[in-house]
């Protein structure tokens, strides 16, 4: 999940949000501002209303952001590194490059955030407690027992046992700890995770069609989430088994065409594209990578423009590119390959270029590394 703009740093960690974001804001907005505070505390103003919302639903993420933050602070601890923290439609994912290196290690990074989460929710409801005692009966009262109950929520659905909850990296860390193999736990969580995403869209469909209204649809949408993304994990879990031991040298084309970024697109297509049949082509200056080019780049500028545009001017920046050493593991190599959303990466040894890894490559050899695990079959 990329992120449409930029918040700053936490933590030294990177924090953007995505435009799908706000829909889930004023959807939470509008249902506190319109509907649950004007029902629940009656005759107020309408302007107090609409703040009240928006501080509960600011404060709300704000909430979303510290579980995530904290994912990402206890991931650095225990030796990850953290691309970023994205807020989004379902909530946030914080982006963490590389596996844990034991059960105890997963076990701590995923059992944070729900813990946070919950620890907030006890506040705001220690809070709401309090004044309720003292015979307070304003909206505060109501934003308080709102945020209590919607981050303890949080913490309860998180901790649920399925991929890709925290309660799927517990569920995975307790399995791996009992049969000592990553990969069967991922399996086992992320088969948890779509049996969780089923089990929430029937759930969802029967809500909606028995006139609950469109929150079913709103579970059916999340059941659908969790289904894909559980089964996203599995397969790179699987992908995960059959290259480990395979390094990055053992994949790359080698000596791979370059060219300069001064190259327009027009001769870039005509001379290059058909006649060497490449779909990804780097830029590189004084031999050093400084830019990639692809098809799906290049299909994105109009035919008039094309004598015009420069390869430069639509390439993947060098501070995008993805680079890898021919000795690196190839696992280690896979949770980067996203980072310029053309799915290569460029391999260097002393910043001169002496491959590329495509996704073409990963394939190939996946599937030569699965057929040589399979057991031999017997001739008759």
């Amino acid at each position: 999940m990329r992120a449409s703009f930029r918040l700053g740093r936490v933590a030294g960690v990177p924090v953007g949000v995505n435009w799908s974001v706000l829909v889930i804001f004023a959807l939470i907005w509008w249902g506190l501002a319109a509907n649950q505070f004007p029902r629940s505390y009656p005759d107020r103003p309408g302007a107090l209303y609409v703040l009240s919302g928006l501080v509960a639903a600011v404060v709300f993420f704000l909430g979303l952001l510290a579980h995530e933050v904290s994912h990402a602070i206890v991931a650095k601890r225990n030796g990850l590194e953290v691309g970023g923290i994205t807020l989004w439609l379902f909530g946030g994912v914080a982006e963490l490059h590389g596996e844990a290196k034991d059960p105890g290690a997963e076990l701590r990074i995923a059992g944070i955030g729900p813990l946070v989460s919950a620890c907030i929710g006890l506040v705001f409801g220690a809070f709401a407690i309090i004044l309720a005692q003292v015979g307070y009966r304003g909206l505060l009262l109501g934003v308080l027992a709102w945020l209590a109950g919607i981050n303890i929520l949080l913490a309860v659905f998180n901790a649920l046992p399925a991929a890709p909850l925290d309660g799927g990296r517990l569920l995975r860390a307790g399995v791996w700890r009992w049969t000592g193999d990553r990969t069967k736990a991922t399996v086992v969580a992320s088969r948890a995770g779509w049996a969780l995403g089923v089990l929430l869209i029937g759930l969802g469909l029967w809500q909606f069609f028995s006139g609950v209204g469109v929150g079913g649809l709103w579970l059916a949408l999340i059941g659908w989430f969790l289904i894909g993304a559980a089964s996203m994990e599995e397969r790179q879990a699987r992908m995960g088994s059959a290259l480990r031991g395979v390094r990055v040298a053992d994949v790359m084309t080698p000596q791979p065409q370059t060219a300069s970024a001064e190259m327009t697109v027009a001769d870039f297509v005509d001379n290059y594209l058909f006649a060497y049949r490449h779909s990804a082509l780097p830029l590189i200056e004084d031999g050093r990578p400084i830019g990639l080019v692809t098809l799906d780049r290049v299909r994105g500028i109009p035919v008039d423009r094309r004598p015009a545009t420069t390869l430069g001017e639509v390439a993947c920046r060098a501070d995008d590119l993805v680079l890898a050493q021919p000795d690196e593991q190839l696992n280690d190599l896979l949770p980067r390959l996203n980072q310029c959303a053309d799915g290569r990466a460029l391999v260097v040894t002393e910043d001169r270029l002496i491959g590329i890894v495509s996704p073409s490559d990963i394939s190939r050899a996946v599937e030569r590394n699965t057929l040589r695990d399979q057991p031999a079959l017997s001739r008759r």
